[in-house]
């Protein structure tokens, strides 16, 4: 009996084109002992390089339809890694977005919004079930640097409270596991990540109408328990506050929210708003903010409001 032969590189690409989750993942193994060289050849053995060969991974996974020659596609891939650890050289300073990905930012005018594009290769959901198996802290920093409009180092310290030193350890730690987790998971069945962002964007619009009336209706007052907690800038040390009576106080202000984007793992949310200030008001809330809600069971433990754009400065802890 004859053996089968292995699947060439033409013909993992064009199955991984089509939406084959398990023909990229094969594809990114087989590949990367080369991509890894590549980038130790120029950053040296220690974590920038992993990095590298994680952030090409990624990029893979956005932009395997962009391929033009299946049968090449070890090169393209040591391309990236390549022009990943040459940015990581020449960096003198940070850069918003994914390191090596330009055009990941949620711009919804723009076909290379992140969710659309991932849509577009069929690889949305294998991303969104391999980044639920991260712990919370992991999933939050790469939630907000991959997917949000809260993109900088020191966006991301200030809306979780550490410093940047830790933003970029975590953010390490979480390709790295992303990484390992999306080479195993890459033949199994995938939720529908895409319903979960719709069922979050149809929260927030019912929140946001509710306070608009200055009364929630039911299907929201269940997610809200009386055991939510408000925490941040807009709760005093160490009060227990729920969220409610802080969005009634800015509503009777005549500040009003609109949603603009929205990402959502089981219990990580973050709901990005554009804020309108009525004429003459004093303290006037910032043009942005988002709502990071961390959830059990689809109920709302605590939720940090922050404001992207105004400095501060991050905790020591």
């Amino acid at each position: 009996m004859t053996a089968l032969s292995p699947p060439t590189d033409a013909e993992l690409t064009r199955r991984a084109q089509a939406g084959e989750t398990a023909a990229l993942g094969l594809l990114l193994a087989r590949h990367q002992a080369p991509m890894r060289a590549v980038a130790m050849s120029l950053l040296g053995y220690g974590h920038d390089a992993e990095d590298a060969v994680q952030d090409a991974a990624l990029t893979a996974l956005r932009r395997i339809g962009d391929v033009r020659d299946p049968a090449a596609v070890g090169a393209w891939l040591r391309a990236i890694v390549r022009n990943n650890s040459r940015m990581r050289l020449r960096a003198t300073r940070e850069t918003t977005g994914l390191d090596g990905l330009d055009h990941l930012h949620p711009r919804d005018h723009e076909a290379s919004h992140p969710e659309r594009v991932v849509e577009q290769h069929a690889m949305r959901d294998w991303i969104w079930d391999a980044m639920e198996e991260l712990p919370e802290q992991l999933r939050l920093v790469l939630m907000l640097r991959h997917f949000s409009g809260i993109t900088s180092y020191q966006e991301i310290a200030n809306a979780c409270e550490v410093p940047v030193g830790t933003v970029r350890s975590r953010l390490s730690q979480a390709r790295g596991k992303l990484a390992q987790v999306l080479l195993t998971t890459a033949t199994e069945a995938h939720d529908d990540a895409s319903r979960l962002t719709e069922d979050s964007r149809h929260e927030a619009e019912v929140t946001l109408e509710g306070a608009r009336r200055g009364r929630q209706p039911s299907e929201i007052l269940e997610l809200w328990p009386t055991d939510t907690e408000l925490v941040g800038i807009l709760s005093a040390p160490g009060e227990r506050s729920h969220p409610f009576p802080a969005m009634r106080r800015t509503r009777e202000k005549g500040v009003t929210q609109h949603l603009r984007h929205v990402v959502a793992s089981r219990d990580i949310t973050i709901w990005e708003m554009d804020v309108t200030n009525p004429a003459g008001i004093p303290d006037p809330c910032p043009p942005t903010l988002a709502w990071l809600m961390f959830r059990q069971n689809r109920r709302v433990q605590r939720l940090r409001v922050v404001f992207p754009n105004c400095a501060g400065s991050p905790a020591d802890g």
